[in-house]
Formats: C-alpha cells, sequence, structure tokens
C-alpha cells in the first residue's frame, strides 16, 4: 500500500479527520492513530504508547519521529528519581493541528490554481 497523499483527497466528500491528517502531511494511517492516542494521552513515553496501541517499542518511535518532524508532536526530557530521563510525547493541539492542516491545504490549492492558470496548450513537449 503507498503513504497517503494529499491527491487521495480529491473526489472524497467526506473523509475523516484522520485520513485528512494521513494525505495532507504524508504521514501513514498507524502515525496518525499515533497522534489521535496521543491526544487521550499527553506526556506519554514509548513504551506506554507501545502498549495502549499494541505496536512494537521500534515502530512507536519511528512514528514519533515522523510526527516531531512534521510538528505534529512535542517531545520533553523528564528526570527519573534513579537516575537518566525518559522522554514524554505530547501531540499539539486538534486547534493548532487544523490551523496547520488549512494552511497545508491552501498552499496546495494555491499549486494546483497555478498549475491550471499557467497551462499553455501551445507549450506542451
Amino acid at each position: 500500500m503507498s503513504d497517503p497523499e494529499i491527491e487521495d483527497l480529491v473526489g472524497d466528500v467526506s473523509p475523516s479527520f484522520d485520513h485528512v491528517l494521513s494525505c495532507v502531511f504524508g504521514v501513514r494511517d498507524h502515525e496518525s492513530r499515533t497522534y489521535l492516542t496521543l491526544l487521550d494521552h499527553p506526556g506519554s513515553t514509548v513504551a506506554e504508547l507501545a502498549e495502549t496501541l499494541d505496536r512494537d517499542r521500534s515502530n512507536v518511535n519511528r512514528s514519533l519521529s515522523t510526527l516531531r518532524e512534521k510538528g505534529l508532536v512535542e517531545r520533553r526530557r523528564r528526570l527519573l528519581d534513579s537516575g537518566g530521563y525518559v522522554y514524554q510525547y505530547t501531540a499539539i493541539s486538534v486547534p493548532e493541528a487544523k490551523e496547520r492542516l488549512h494552511g497545508a491545504l491552501d498552499e496546495w490549492v494555491e499549486g494546483v490554481h497555478a498549475a491550471i492558470d499557467a497551462f499553455d496548450p501551445d507549450e506542451r513537449e
């Protein structure tokens, strides 16, 4: 199965929020599920998320890395009483995610309009 892309939304008159999230930000469905799970479990560690999602810790860690790259998840380091530290992850708020989705979609739509406007049948190869 290929990664969802923004073009997958064309023709889908009522896409789900997680499908929009996947397509617009180019993340996989399991990464969208990780984001949505973090909304309900802010401050979770990789181990806690792996248990909640019933996924391998290494897979959850990769999902979190992708979500952090996309700006959808924040990571904080918490010092442990026994020494050392653990990372805790929190999803950005839904209103912030919606704002980023609207911005990304608006940018994509502008690009599509520019491609339409720039089309010149005489310049085709």
